[in-house]
């Protein structure tokens, strides 16, 4: 799903114009983004959460070349996803157990 298809899905549930759910999404991740670049942690109940982590500077490679290069300290956004969502997610989804046989190729 694309942030357009989000839109239009919101527009869809809520009956409101296209225009007027492009304000609504756009609202809610940059409410995200600033919460996130603030160092604030956002837990939606049954959804997940979001918060950022520390990475440590390290030596890379540049692969193009094979020269080193120094890989400064950053902080990462990262999302942990809830519980009921897992759940949600894994019973929706379901595999099958056994995979189909395959199919029988004549001897020529």
């Amino acid at each position: 799903m694309t942030k357009a298809d989000l839109i239009e899905e919101v527009s869809r549930v809520v009956e409101m114009t296209r225009k007027e759910s492009e304000v609504i999404v756009e609202a809610i991740f940059d409410s995200i983004v600033r919460s996130l670049r603030t160092g604030d942690k956002i837990e939606i109940r049954g959804f997940g959460s979001f918060r950022t982590r520390q990475r440590q500077p390290r030596i890379g490679r540049n692969p193009k070349t094979g020269a080193r290069v120094e890989v400064p300290a950053k902080k990462i956004p990262y999302f942990k996803p809830s519980k009921e969502l897992k759940d949600v997610v894994n019973n929706s989804a379901a595999t099958p157990t056994e995979s189909p046989a395959p199919e029988q190729v004549p001897n020529l």
